[in-house]
């Protein structure tokens, strides 16, 4: 039968359920990852998936292959997918719930139920109860307290509040730019969390300016991406989007757009700081105006920079709205010049298809030129990670090599330089001898395994990279997965002075799920005098795009373009860099 009412997150799971199956088998980890991305995809999609299927459009969103999209079509014409029928078949129904109890995993969770014979959660959790589990190979008194904890109230929920700035924003944008064609809007700006840049946000706030606020919100409420209208009042609505996404839109008559704005991107603490000041002046804000207490005349601002001024600041960049100190610098006139997207000159943290990217050597650096930038570096994984598809040193100096003939083709002064990701490994040591790293133009040496070790363990592991003479770059430090897990419990300040005392650049990586380093540990390094180098860790052409989400949170801790070493030349940068120094 057909199934065309199906959500989008109703799609997702059953992607979801698919990769965790073929998990639980022990299937190709590749082929489980791309059940599992595009699950992500698929409902973190705003728009209707069914609605994008029906014209033919669903390949064209990251991770949707010719494969899923057969599959959702398949989903949506039938109600079922054949290929997760019969993998549902094989499997105890219990199975996915208990391999997703932290601590389990899906290897002790198969043999849980191989070797117990039994089918349910309720079957595994009465088994803990009844000491069984602890007579497993590998298994103990330990594994049967993590199984009854983790399902003590059914099975462990999945899912997140609050979303990466880096997934939201882009959606945010969409809106902004379809509303800015409405008849009568003036202005549209993005507002809340989301315009200050903070790594997460739950929804998204949108302020227009404009004289006809009900013909703005009929065309809002009447969009495609709209699921349902949530409210709705003269000058002001909310509607849900596909993925769950609350998108809030409020109108202001033009003049007072700037107020309005102001008010609505925060942050809260930012705008009390503000009353506060204000106070001292015999001013009092709302959203819409500045009032004279003494006189009762009310300054209207229909941009930002007038709510600044009429309180004696200059303009302060969204982006340091969190009463960080950024008032008191304003005043003081001591503000940064923060870093701009256009002034970054190449990315130092890339992939190719000689390890997890999708995307050849040639592709990546033609990309990377058409971003107009004047340097790649290539950094495939080390054999440690990667999936299984990491280089080992034979492969390593071919693709040196290939490299180097490849930057010696270029006409044009583009350098194509070759590096390495190389793991970090649990004791600090590093997954290739440094013979073969001092081969390299820039080493990016990062963590991305051994989670469970202590803040100690964590601290010197990362301190011991740091200190190795061939490491130029260490990649996402804490190694956080935004909404997924939470970086090292490391002592981040032992990390930067160990990093200014060795003079090793800190990445602020730009991937939507890392913005790792995180805003307050830039501004930390900053302080210290500690380089940063942003970078996408692009796995695709299509990521080296994240560069400006890199950018957004360097912004958020205060970094300016000195204090990132590629905004440099690579003539310049090699001699910051220790290797080339």
């Amino acid at each position: 039968m057909a199934a065309p009412s199906l959500s989008n997150a109703e799609i997702a799971g059953r992607f979801e359920l698919l990769g965790d199956l073929l998990e639980l088998e022990g299937a190709v980890v590749y082929r489980v990852l791309a059940y599992r991305r595009a699950a992500k995809t698929l409902r973190e999609t705003p728009e209707s998936v069914a609605r994008l299927s029906e014209q033919g459009k669903l390949v064209e969103l990251p991770n949707i292959g010719v494969t899923i999209n057969d599959k959702v079509t398949e989903l949506l014409a039938t109600g079922s997918i054949a290929a997760l029928d019969k993998v549902i078949a094989r499997n105890p129904p219990g199975a996915v719930a208990v391999m997703h109890v932290p601590g389990i995993g899906p290897k002790t969770a198969r043999k849980i139920f191989s070797e117990l014979q039994i089918s349910t959660v309720e079957d595994a959790v009465q088994a803990a109860r009844d000491g069984r589990i602890r007579d497993l190979p590998g298994m103990g008194e330990k594994t049967e307290k993590l199984l009854i904890e983790g399902l003590a109230d059914g099975a462990p929920q999945r899912g997140r509040a609050r979303v990466s700035v880096a997934r939201l924003r882009p959606f945010a944008e969409r809106v902004v730019d379809s509303l800015a064609r409405v008849d009568g809007v003036e202005a549209c700006e993005i507002a809340g969390s989301l315009r200050r840049y903070a790594e997460t946000a739950k929804d998204i706030d949108i302020v227009c300016a404009a004289r006809n606020p009900g013909e703005v919100i009929d065309a809002f409420t009447a969009s495609d991406w709209v699921t349902e209208v949530d409210g709705q009042g003269e000058a002001k609505a909310t509607c849900i989007a596909h993925d769950g996404t609350r998108v809030e839109l409020r109108i202001v008559d033009p003049e007072c757009f700037g107020n309005l704005l102001a008010h609505l991107t925060g942050s809260k603490a930012h705008n009390v700081a503000l009353r506060e000041s204000a106070v001292r002046r015999k001013l009092s804000i709302s959203e819409y105006g500045i009032t004279d207490t003494n006189t009762g005349e009310v300054t209207r601002s229909a941009g930002e920079e007038g709510v600044y001024a009429r309180l004696g600041l200059p303009l302060i960049p969204p982006e340091l709205r969190e009463n960080r100190g950024e008032i008191e610098a304003a005043r003081a006139g001591t503000l940064p010049d923060l870093i701009r997207l256009d002034q970054i000159r190449g990315d130092l943290h890339s992939h190719t298809d000689w390890t997890d990217g999708k995307a050849t050597l040639e592709e990546m650096v033609e990309a990377a030129r058409a971003r107009g930038y004047s340097y790649l570096n290539i950094t495939d994984h080390s054999p440690a990670v990667g999936f299984g598809m990491g280089l080992d040193a034979d492969r390593l100096r071919a693709q040196i090599e290939r490299v180097r003939a490849l930057d010696a083709a270029q006409t044009d002064g583009f350098r194509v330089l070759v590096g390495t990701e190389v793991d970090i490994l649990k004791d600090g040591s590093l997954d290739y001898p440094d013979e073969l790293l001092a081969e390299l133009d820039v080493v990016v040496a990062s963590p991305h395994a051994s989670h469970r070790l202590s803040a100690d363990g964590q601290t010197k592991r990362i301190c011991a990279a740091v200190e190795n003479p061939h490491v130029d770059i260490i990649g996402h430090p804490t190694a956080r997965k935004i909404g997924l897990r939470e970086g090292y419990p490391l002592d981040i300040e032992a990390v930067i002075a160990a990093a200014a005392a060795n003079g090793t650049v800190l990445e602020v990586n730009a991937q939507p799920d890392r913005l790792d380093l995180r805003d307050t540990s830039i501004r930390l390094a900053v302080e210290a005098g500690v380089k940063l180098s942003i970078d996408t860790d692009a796995h695709s052409i299509a990521a080296l795009d994240y560069m400006r989400f890199g950018v957004m949170n360097a912004r958020r801790g205060w970094a300016t373009a000195d204090d990132v070493v590629n905004t440099r030349e690579w003539p310049e940068l090699r001699k910051l860099l220790r290797k080339g120094g």
